[in-house]
């Protein structure tokens, strides 16, 4: 079980810990963000370079390696547009009473480049391991996509829980994109394929005559998918997700002793 067990524990910690580290970094001054972007961007350009190394390793450790460097172009990804560097085009508020097609296009201008962004870090991922037997690291990129994608449009169709202490001053506007409900027609559908995803993953993970490497990046993948899951129960559920994460927006609380209005708590 352990083969198993330790790439559900290391994703767990992964997805923990540099959650949190990315909160802490986007509460604190906006004069700070060009550092927090430059380290973000170094080790986005050492995770680029670590999957072309990592290609065509089918080991174990090639495993592990390839779900890391993914993980550090995602949390670019994740920096810049918690940093506000890569939103869109617009940066205002919805409009009062939009509603279909208006809203709809308001709320893609707010994050237009930032989905760019996506489909660009996910094409440097493909061409930086083509060719390569080991693809955990592009297939944890595409994972972290789709779980986020899903979660965006649940919230934006609307749910109990709109998570918005873990948005930053800066981009509070966003708030206005968001819809409070009881639950939404996506929100199952999300769940049931997210499910599905994960079981399928575990399948291949625990198939016999699959190679550790197999059973590790599968493991990974499977795990990851879980945890996306798990942001979406946060979504319904009447549990505050920041509860998780109390240190990362310690840097939020920092701001409000300082002055600087800060996010409300999760409702």
């Amino acid at each position: 079980m352990a083969e198993h067990g330790l790439p559900a524990l290391f994703t767990l910690f992964i997805w923990w810990f540099s959650t949190g580290v990315i909160l802490y970094l986007d509460g604190l001054r906006r004069e700070t963000f060009r550092w927090t972007m430059l380290g973000a961007s170094t080790l986005a350009l050492a995770g680029l370079a670590g999957l072309h190394a990592t290609a065509w390793d089918t080991t174990t450790q090639g495993a592990y390696l390839g779900f890391v460097c993914g993980v550090l172009v995602w949390g670019w990804i994740e920096t810049a547009f918690l940093t506000g560097m890569v939103t869109g085009p617009s940066r205002q508020a919805c409009p009062p009473g939009a509603t279909g097609w208006v809203r709809l296009r308001a709320a893609l201008a707010a994050i237009l480049w930032h989905e760019l962004a996506i489909i660009a870090g996910a094409l440097l991922i493909l061409a930086a391991s083509w060719g390569g037997s080991n693809q955990v690291g592009f297939w944890t990129f595409i994972a972290f996509w789709v779980m986020r994608q899903s979660a965006k449009l649940n919230v934006y169709l609307g749910v109990r829980n709109l998570a918005e202490a873990f948005l930053p001053d800066h981009l509070r506007y966003l708030e206005s994109f968001f819809r409070r409900r009881r639950m939404n027609a996506l929100f199952p559908v999300s769940v049931i394929a997210g499910t599905a995803a994960c079981v399928l993953l575990s399948m291949k993970a625990a198939a016999v005559g699959a190679t550790p490497h197999e059973v590790a990046g599968y493991s990974l993948l499977a795990s990851l998918v879980a945890l996306g899951l798990l942001e979406h129960w946060f979504m319904v559920l009447p549990v505050p997700a920041d509860a998780l994460w109390r240190w990362g927006l310690a840097s939020r609380s920092a701001a409000q002793r300082e002055g600087r209005p800060a996010p409300a708590p999760v409702a």
